[in-house]
């Protein structure tokens, strides 16, 4: 089992990473989260990794810290969720947000992700109440500034479709991407990918 992987980074796209290793190309599943603190493609880069195994397919998810790790088994411990809206969950709400919100019980929060249904967050918050709370006071993941290097249209459309990757109506994520860009005409990819899911999440 693949436990964490350190090469160099040479994909690097929302949701989606290749790491070379020796080179050997793994292909990483990894969220939002992690994606925001990346380097640049060429950039070495040290992840942790989960090895989800099934009958048709070896599948890994990446993350920049063990607290996202260790959230991101949690979440996959409750009752209907798999470790692809588990990272959808983890990419809906930073890491902190997303403790705070299961601590409190912030169901309209919780519901706002894509896939979370109002059943899913209260198995969410009743599950894992008493247990993110160990992970609370972990050492949040740093913050990048490193992103894709991008305007214009082109960035827009680039950041529409991460979000309707996400599970988001195209349309609502088109509204979404306009009103970041008007709140910050200068912003790239990451920094409008931010904003959108802020505005998202409300």
């Amino acid at each position: 089992m693949i436990a964490r992987i350190t090469g160099k980074l040479i994909q690097k796209l929302p949701n989606v990473i290749i790491v070379d290793v020796n080179g050997v190309g793994y292909e990483l599943t990894v969220p939002l989260s992690t994606f925001y603190v990346l380097g640049d493609v060429g950039s070495v880069v040290g992840l942790n990794v989960h090895t989800h195994v099934r009958e048709d397919a070896l599948l890994l998810y990446g993350f920049s810290t063990d607290q996202e790790k260790r959230l991101f088994l949690m979440l996959i411990s409750v009752s209907g969720i798999g470790p692809r809206l588990a990272i959808t969950i983890l990419s809906g709400l930073g890491t902190e947000e997303l403790i705070q919100a299961i601590r409190l019980g912030d169901l309209p929060r919780l519901v706002a992700i894509p896939g979370v249904g109002k059943k899913t967050a209260e198995r969410l918050v009743v599950e894992l109440k008493d247990k993110v709370t160990s992970l609370a006071v972990t050492q949040a993941s740093p913050q990048s500034t490193a992103g894709i290097a991008q305007s214009g249209a082109g960035m827009r459309d680039d950041v529409v479709s991460a979000l309707v990757n996400l599970g988001y109506v195209k349309a609502v994520a088109e509204k979404a991407v306009g009103s970041a860009v008007r709140e910050n005409a200068d912003a790239d990819f990451t920094t409008v990918l931010k904003l959108s899911l802020r505005m998202l999440s409300k």
